[in-house]
């Protein structure tokens, strides 16, 4: 989580949004960066299913979206 919560971080100062906030990073379970309009959440699988999101939200949104950064 950690390593590819800093490549998120570095593609967002790279395209000119600056630094941005990002909580979790020392534990590295989860890993929550401020990018603006975006709210970028990054869990390990076993974290994800302890916090359960989309019970919480009250309905199933599938497989979660993967991004290449590149």
């Amino acid at each position: 989580m950690v390593a590819l919560a800093e490549r998120v971080l570095e593609a967002l100062k790279a395209n000119g949004y600056g630094r941005r906030a990002a909580e979790g990073l020392r534990q590295g379970d989860w890993v929550l960066i401020d990018a603006g309009d975006v709210i970028v959440h990054l869990f390990r699988p076993d974290v994800r299913s302890f916090y359960n999101l989309e019970k919480m939200w009250g309905e199933s949104l599938g497989e979660p979206a993967t991004v290449v950064l590149g």
